[in-house]
């Protein structure tokens, strides 16, 4: 595309010397006034402007120039900067403009709203095709930059596509490749990205069950903050005894939820308490003092639930008045992006670790690891199955990320060239 900029004291002769230079298809892309007069900038396709445009011979003297389209739209100050569209100087229809111009009137309205509307036709298209052509020159650019980055270091090429088949956001599999020092071998590339990675995410170990506290389990609807409840509430009873923990159900919404929690507290031992509202919390927990270790399950909420916000205002209120822990419980199965609004729109709560469950279901953890290692939430432990309460585990970022590599081998997922082209060509530049 040809652009060229043209100056002239009015709108009528910058019209006239845009036909001139660049022929009746050019294509005015902005118009402002100036001092001394208008500016006008134009373009015209590089193969319309390849071939001579033939100059127009000026009308006969009693059929003027078709001009009123563009004085229809024209503001009093002269202003044509909303004006996008092919410019139409090889008179599109000279005996209808002469004829509103002899006789103003209805008609003539009628003329000038149609011309009008013509223009915005080809705005719509000039904005496409621009937009298309930046598209596809973005495309060949990143195209070259990572065709440049897997010749001069085809080392980091190949983690950046290892990362990637692992499930790694973008940003995450940028900065490991980033910090790797260069000329390192592929070998030793790979266990030192892996060990970057295991080190980048925070857990707590075993602190819950060492320490106890009062805790309470936050989260999505149906992750499993029950079941995890239950497993932590035996493994403290195999390791403390029943006399020092309490479990207290704030669930009223999910059908058969309280009696669950009686169920396992008669099982267990443990004296287990049921409330219908979250202020209730404070005055129970003041008659508890004893009691090294509380659950307290409430009831799941989607990240979207319009009330969310107030349940989290309400939750902290009582959490500050007794000195209550929330503990986010997130679903391992769940896509990268729902984990990452879950922790955002849970974070109201002010929780203060996570508990990753249904390990066990999870085609892949890339996304779980990255939204970790981005939110820096530290995690607690990690649930894989239904047992209880066996099937719980104290958080080990390494074992995490050594599962990671094990189901994306086993899925055999591939990263093709087209994928990481896209994702890592606009930043091959920096990495290598």
């Amino acid at each position: 595309m040809k652009i060229r900029t043209f100056i002239a004291k009015d709108m009528r002769q910058a019209l006239r010397q845009v036909r001139e230079e660049q022929g009746p298809d050019a294509v005015i892309l902005s118009t402002r006034s100036v001092p001394g007069g208008v500016e006008v900038s134009a373009a015209i396709d590089f193969e319309l402007a390849a071939a001579p445009a033939p100059r127009v011979a000026a009308p006969p003297a009693a059929v003027p120039m078709p001009t009123s389209m563009f004085e229809a739209t024209v503001d009093d100050d002269g202003d044509f900067a909303t004006l996008l569209s092919r410019t139409a100087l090889a008179s599109a229809r000279p005996r209808e403009a002469s004829v509103a111009a002899a006789a103003p009137g209805p008609a003539g309205v009628a003329i000038a709203r149609e011309d009008a509307l013509a223009f915005e036709s080809p705005r719509a298209e000039v904005g496409a095709e621009l937009r298309s052509l930046r598209h596809m020159l973005e495309s060949q650019l990143a195209q070259l930059a990572w065709n440049d980055l897997t010749r001069r270091a085809p080392a980091q090429a190949e983690l950046l596509k290892e990362l990637t088949e692992l499930g790694l956001s973008q940003p995450l599999a940028n900065e490991l490749v980033a910090a790797l020092p260069a000329q390192l071998p592929l070998a030793d590339s790979q266990r030192r990205v892996l060990a970057m990675l295991s080190h980048r995410m925070p857990v707590t170990g075993d602190a819950m069950l060492e320490h106890g506290g009062r805790l309470a389990f936050v989260g999505p609807t149906g992750v499993g903050k029950t079941t995890a409840i239950a497993k932590l509430a035996a493994r403290w009873v195999m390791r403390h005894g029943s006399r020092d923990i309490a479990l207290i159900s704030v669930d009223s919404q999910r059908f058969g939820a309280q009696e669950q929690l009686r169920v396992l507290g008669r099982l267990l031992g443990v004296e287990a308490f049921v409330l219908e509202d979250l202020a209730e919390l404070p005055a129970l927990l003041a008659r508890l003092p004893e009691r090294r270790m509380v659950l307290i399950d409430t009831a799941g909420m989607s990240p979207r639930d319009p009330d969310l916000a107030a349940r989290a205002a309400q939750f902290n209120a009582a959490a500050v008045a007794a000195d209550i822990r929330s503990c986010l419980v997130l679903s391992a199965a769940a896509q990268a992006g729902v984990l990452e609004e879950a922790v955002q729109r849970f974070e109201g709560f002010r929780p203060v670790c996570c508990l990753l469950t249904k390990l066990d279901e999870a085609a892949s953890l890339g996304g779980t690891i990255s939204m970790l290692v981005r939110t820096q939430l530290p995690l607690s432990y990690v649930s894989d199955g239904q047992r209880i309460p066996e099937d719980l585990a104290p958080a080990r970022a390494h074992q995490l990320v050594a599962r990671a590599v094990r189901l994306a081998r086993e899925a055999g997922a591939t990263a093709g060239e087209e994928l990481l082209t896209r994702r890592f060509g606009g930043v091959a530049h920096a990495i290598a």
